[in-house]
C-alpha cells in the first residue's frame, strides 16, 4: 500500500476511479479534477495497491464553515489558509471496498487537519452513510442545503 499526494498529472486516474463509485450525476469530470489538482493537489490523499489508485479523498480549504456547492464547481474558492478542511469526496473502487482503505485517507486527513492547525473537517453524505463517518468522529448536524447530484445530503463535522 502507497499512500501519497496528487498532482495535475493524476487527473485521469482520479476521474477513472470517480466514475467507478459514483452515479454520473455526482461524479467530476477529468477537467474539473484538473482544475481542483491545480489549485489543491496538497488535498488529495491517494491510495495504491500494486500500482492501482484504490482509494482517494479530495477536498478544499476554507474560511466558510459549511460545505455548500459552490465549492465543487469553483477551485478558486480554496483557501490555503482557511479554518475548514473540505472532504468532497471519498472513493474505493467497488472491487476493493471493505478492506478499511478509505478509514485510513479518512483519518490521514483528519490527522493532517489537524497538524495544519485547522478548525476541524466537514464533509456530507447520504443518510445510509451517517453511521460510517461517525466511526471517525464526525457529527451529524442533520440536512445540508446541499441539492449536489440531485440527492439530499447530511452535513457532518469533526471539530478539534
Amino acid at each position: 500500500m502507497l499512500i501519497r499526494k496528487a498532482s495535475v498529472k493524476d487527473a485521469a486516474i482520479i476521474a477513472d476511479t470517480e466514475s467507478a463509485c459514483f452515479l454520473p450525476s455526482e461524479a467530476a469530470s477529468r477537467q474539473e479534477f484538473e482544475e481542483r489538482l491545480r489549485h489543491y493537489a496538497d488535498h488529495f490523499w491517494l491510495l495504491f495497491e500494486n500500482s492501482v489508485l484504490v482509494s482517494f479523498v479530495d477536498g478544499m480549504v476554507t474560511d466558510t464553515p459549511d460545505l455548500e456547492d459552490r465549492m465543487y464547481h469553483d477551485a478558486s474558492l480554496h483557501n490555503p489558509n482557511g479554518a475548514w478542511q473540505m472532504i468532497f469526496g471519498v472513493a474505493t473502487r467497488p472491487e476493493y471496498r471493505r478492506r478499511g482503505y478509505a478509514g485510513t485517507l479518512i483519518r490521514r486527513c483528519i490527522e493532517e487537519a489537524k497538524k495544519e492547525g485547522r478548525k476541524g473537517v466537514v464533509l456530507t453524505c447520504r443518510d445510509f452513510r451517517v453511521p460510517y463517518y461517525a466511526k471517525f468522529g464526525f457529527k451529524d448536524e442533520g440536512v445540508s442545503e446541499s441539492t449536489h447530484g440531485g440527492f439530499k445530503w447530511h452535513q457532518m463535522r469533526v471539530t478539534f
